[in-house]
């Protein structure tokens, strides 16, 4: 028989109350695990997302979280590399526990990342992977922003139909899977609608030294240049166009969402357009909800990956709500011990989430359809004199 010395025993039951207190925790709170490039070469994509998914859980946990459990976000930095975002997906499955999944916004970090969740049966949501392959992983990966194809089409659209021009240069990252796909949907709707690519070059990731393919487009003359890319190369494309005397618009997608890219280009972008995912002087209540409670927080206007993030943040917590309606042991068994219970649960989680429909976004009302993929509207930015304007809103 083993005897405990009397003098250890109230170190003894101090450990075990310690422990069940600890349960009680665990118990009381739902761990949702978020990954993203806080630093890197897009670190801005994963601060932002950060931002807009602690400001949405933090005003849900005032106001008591869902059914008295706080939201716990368990963040890992995925450095802006693919193998990185695999990595810290494991363990937030594997050793964290977490219930669900938020990111990534580049797609080749989401298509890394989706397997181990899908594999898992841990929903994942990400906020602004716009390629098509990522919801196509499976069953339990969903997206809240739109998708490339409807990107590429109304990108071509407004070349063609708003701004009339018919000849297109196309500068593509060709070791990107977000500007590779975007690149191609865009192409194919352009020459669709009448349109010629009368250049099509491409660079990689960063590159800082643009001008020989620069100096390949001018010689084409196109009437704009298509630039698919991320903020933190497009900025320096752009001016080194101008340096050339490569005068041209350029169009670009959501890659170019950051508040960087006006530092980097300075005035090299005056006269260009991309697409964004909602505009911050929108007048409805949420828009300005949104933005004024981002604003007090961090200090700064909210880009459309906060928001986006924000709105992904909400359709996840949405959907355990109406867990928590339609099944309490369920709900209860969320964040319980890994066993076919918990495994059960998780499964209606992910159909409560792919059951999404007219969810109140700050980026729009979110539906998702039967591939897992939001229908809603995009929205067209100029840019003059260092600012943002709001051009169009075009509807899928």
């Amino acid at each position: 028989m083993i005897r405990i010395p009397r003098v250890l025993l109230p170190l003894a039951l101090i450990a075990a109350l310690a422990a069940l207190a600890g349960c009680a925790k665990r118990e009381a709170e739902i761990k949702v695990g978020e990954y993203g490039s806080l630093t890197g070469s897009t670190a801005t994509f994963g601060i932002s997302s950060k931002n807009g998914i602690e400001l949405f859980v933090d005003n849900l946990n005032a106001q008591g979280g869902v059914g008295g459990k706080k939201i716990h976000v368990l963040v890992e930095d995925d450095q802006s590399k693919p193998e990185e975002a695999a990595t810290a997906v494991n363990k937030l499955i594997a050793q964290d526990g977490v219930v669900s999944v938020l990111g990534e916004v580049a797609s080749s970090r989401s298509l890394a990342a989706a397997p181990i969740c899908q594999s898992a049966g841990v929903p994942m949501i990400s906020p602004s992977s716009t390629n098509p392959r990522v919801t196509e992983i499976g069953d339990y990966i969903f997206r809240v922003c739109y998708i490339d194809p409807f990107q590429g089409m109304v990108i071509a659209k407004f070349a063609r139909n708003t701004l009339h021009f018919s000849k297109a240069g196309i500068f593509r990252d060709n070791k990107n899977d977000y500007s590779v796909g975007l690149a191609n949907y865009f192409a194919e709707s352009f020459k669709g609608m009448g349109g010629t690519i009368v250049a099509d070059e491409a660079y990689s990731e960063g590159d800082q030294d643009f001008k020989a393919q620069l100096t390949n487009i001018k010689g084409k003359k196109p009437e704009f240049i298509f630039v698919p890319g991320y903020y933190t190369e497009v900025g320096l494309i752009a001016r080194q166009a101008r340096e050339l005397g490569l005068t041209v618009p350029m169009l670009g997608g959501d890659g170019w969402v950051s508040d960087r890219l006006l530092e980097i280009a300075q005035d090299a972008l005056n006269g260009s357009y991309f697409v964004n995912h909602y505009y911050e002087n929108d007048p409805n209540p949420i828009v300005q909800n949104f933005v004024a409670s981002y604003r007090k927080r961090y200090k700064s206007t909210p880009d459309g990956l906060a928001a986006l993030a924000y709105d992904a943040a909400g359709v996840l917590t949405h959907a355990m709500q109406e867990l928590l309606a339609k099944d309490p042991k369920a709900f209860e068994t969320l964040s319980g011990p890994p066993n076919a219970d918990q495994k059960a649960a998780r499964a209606q989680l992910r159909d409560l989430i792919a059951a999404t429909r007219d969810y109140p976004g700050v980026t729009g009302r979110i539906s998702l359809d039967e591939h897992r993929n939001a229908v809603k509207p995009a929205v067209f930015l100029g840019i003059e004199n260092r600012a943002y304007k709001f051009v169009a809103t075009v509807e899928p």
